[in-house]
């Protein structure tokens, strides 16, 4: 601060600028480098020389003994004049205001410029080092930008990727890294960067952990089968069917004379509420199925000692019934169970029909279901597909409408109602499964029409009061087949068991409750099972890059359209500058895949 008002052409400092002063009076006028004059208070300046200074460009860099100043002043005190003579052997405008840049740096001195300090060499050696850590570790950063720009990857470069991954994983919102390639900081382009440098694999499938699921099986101990009651029903055929390569058979059919049965895998046996294993299922919600690997909401090891069929004898929660003239199930028992179970493919019994007892549990089913068609069932016959992944490559194979695949569908449902109507009568809380009636009743039997009234179809919800269940055409409905596969399930077991124990059950809040947690959990599940689907679909175009088929337009609006692909239950958006109409069957070409945005450009064909 200036005590008293310095002369015309002297140099001064204004904050941390150099200025020239260029007038005095009541202020002082005072011109800046690359700026219009600008007019101060006195204390608003410092005087670093008297002058005079006659251009501010005349304050050039200069060079001097920096070292031997700053040891021979050793701790001691001085001033800006006596710094600029022993550093520079001169004090002009020029040396005085590199020697405050000196002060200003604070390295080797400190202080204002009527007192000037030499700082210690303990200080001095502690900032150098400072200094060069971070020069250091500026070249490192941008050694690394510059291979992640090249597309390349050092071993120590991954765990500074770390945020990248974070970002691409939904798990943070920005990253320095993007930001300092100058790229987007969105999820699709740090998908991109990290497959870019080999962080991730080209496939690598990212929905999972976007979504907070764990890709581990659960780790949880479980007790040995408790010692209880079982009917005997070992006796009695009972065949899981499902797809070739199923891994957790948890329920299989029965029919004895007009009596229909449908066993369960005994889940809540061996987790009852309140325990690790059932926490745990809560927690997940439901099976995680990807295309490239299955993960269980339950031990493994309690599938390979409740799944059925897969031990010789395997305790079942068993529901049967008999089907009234109406397609009505009646005299509805439940029995902790023990039965023999042979596992069989849909394939195999599709070709055994015509067989018993897969003939007459076809008769029934379809006596069923003309009941829930009238009642407004729907069935909406979309193309269906299954996506799996073997040793790195992608296989899609489209679902054919099978007999014994609506067979089996058709007993679940009925063991379904079975159960929601025994509950029902007993007061007996469940997670019953409702659906709101669409506004447009009858379904069309085109693909276009099917895909323009699925979209007005609600999800269906779960309750713990019965509601109807629209798309089933069901008056109450429950769940109940899949407790290796769904907690809803086995939250319904294990109400069930707790009633055949004479225990009592969960009050419908608590069972809420429990629900709640499951469902928010299930929701992740299903949107990243969907969103995994449609990723190893496109790794499937990927991996065959002279894809050519059949897509049907389903959807047009302004010269642009949804195309359904059925082999691949996909759909794609084109512009059809020639015209289409609703149901047209295109021929399509693939263009580009792009995986991070997970989108597919194709053209068609003629």
């Amino acid at each position: 601060m200036i005590e008293t008002k310095p002369a015309v052409n002297s140099l001064v400092l204004y904050k941390i600028r150099p200025a020239r002063v260029v007038g005095v009076d009541d202020k002082i006028e005072i011109e800046l480098a690359g700026s219009k004059n600008k007019r101060v208070r006195p204390k608003d300046l410092s005087l670093l020389h008297p002058g005079p200074l006659h251009r501010l460009t005349d304050l050039t860099p200069l060079s001097g003994e920096i070292q031997e100043a700053w040891e021979l002043l050793a701790g001691s005190e001085t001033d800006l004049q006596e710094l600029a003579e022993l550093i520079f052997d001169d004090y002009t405008p020029a040396t005085a205001w590199a020697a405050w840049e000196l002060v200003a740096e604070g390295l080797y001195f400190e202080g204002s410029p009527q007192q000037v300090r030499a700082r210690k060499a303990e200080q001095v050696a502690a900032d150098r080092a400072a200094q060069a850590a971070k020069a250091a570790e500026q070249q490192a950063w941008e050694g690394f930008l510059q291979r992640l720009d090249r597309g390349s990857l050092a071993e120590e470069d991954r765990d500074r990727l770390r945020e990248v991954e974070m970002l691409a994983l939904g798990q943070r919102e920005n990253s320095r890294i993007l930001r300092q390639l100058g790229h987007q900081e969105s999820r699709e382009n740090a998908h991109r960067l990290l497959v870019k440098v080999g962080y991730w694999e080209r496939v690598f499938n990212p929905y999972p952990g976007r979504f907070g699921l764990s890709l581990k099986d659960p780790e949880v101990e479980l007790p040995e089968l408790p010692e209880e009651a079982r009917r005997d029903l070992t006796g009695l055929p009972a065949f899981a069917i499902d797809d070739q390569d199923n891994q957790d058979p948890d329920d299989a059919l029965s029919l004895d004379g007009d009596r229909i049965w449908v066993h369960v895998a005994d889940v809540a046996a061996l987790v009852p509420p309140g325990t690790s294993a059932d926490l745990e299922a809560r927690a997940r919600g439901a099976n995680l199925y990807l295309p490239e690997r299955i993960v269980p909401m339950l031990p493994p090891t309690l599938t390979e000692r409740l799944g059925l069929g897969l031990q010789s004898v395997s305790p079942a929660l068993s529901v049967s019934f008999r089907l009234a003239a109406d397609g009505m199930p009646e005299d509805v028992e439940v029995s902790a169970s023990l039965v023999r179970v042979q596992r069989l493919s849909y394939d195999e019994v599709d070709r055994r029909l015509d067989e018993a007892p897969f003939r007459q549990l076809s008769e029934l089913g379809r006596r069923f279901r003309q009941r829930r068609q009238a009642a407004g069932a729907i069935g909406l016959e979309l193309p269906e597909v299954m996506v799996r992944v073997h040793a790195g490559k992608v296989v899609v194979r489209p679902l054919p409408r099978l007999g014994s695949r609506e067979m089996v569908t058709d007993c679940m449902l009925m063991a379904g109602e079975a159960v929601a109507r025994f509950a029902e009568e007993r007061g007996l809380a469940v997670p019953f499964a409702g659906q709101p009636a669409p506004e447009t009743k009858d379904c069309p039997a085109d693909l276009a029409g099917m895909y323009a009234f699925r979209r007005q179809l609600k999800p269906s919800q779960l309750s713990t009061q019965p509601e109807p269940h629209a798309g089933l055409g069901l008056a109450r409905y429950t769940r109940a087949t899949s407790p290796l596969r769904r907690y809803s399930d086995l939250l319904a077991h294990q109400q069930l068991r707790a009633w055949l124990a004479g225990r009592a059950p969960l009050d419908a809040d608590e069972l809420s409750q429990r629900l709640a947690v499951a469902e928010t959990a299930g929701a992740g599940v299903r949107r990243a099972e969907r969103l995994s689907n449609q990723h190893w679909k496109l790794v499937y175009l990927q991996q065959n890059p002279d894809w050519r088929g059949d897509g049907v337009v389903v959807d047009l609006k302004d010269g642009r359209g949804v195309v359904l692909i059925p082999e691949l239950a996909l759909e794609t958006r084109l512009r059809f500058p020639n015209g289409a109409s609703l149901n047209d069957q295109k021929r399509l070409v693939l263009r580009e895949v792009d995986l991070p945005d997970l989108t597919v450009r194709f053209r068609v064909r003629g």
